[in-house]
């Protein structure tokens, strides 16, 4: 699991599990949710569904910054 994001406006916090799904984590409670943010299990029942799609996505590497294969 990586270091997770926080939500800019609940302050929940979403993290992207190995197998891809969404934990979130708020005042105690959490959720697991798919990538496009359905429900699979937990006590946090909705999640925001772009947020959750974000952290899921796959990270871009910014250009410039990729790594360079010398000969």
């Amino acid at each position: 699991m990586s270091g997770g994001l926080r939500h800019p406006f609940g302050g929940a916090l979403y993290t992207c599990t190995s197998e891809g799904k969404i934990k979130l984590e708020d005042e105690g409670r959490s959720g697991l949710f798919h990538s496009d943010g359905r429900w699979i299990e937990g006590e946090l029942r909705e999640a925001d569904p772009q947020f959750c799609g974000w952290v899921a996505g796959d990270r871009v590497v910014r250009r410039g910054m990729e790594e360079v294969e010398s000969d």
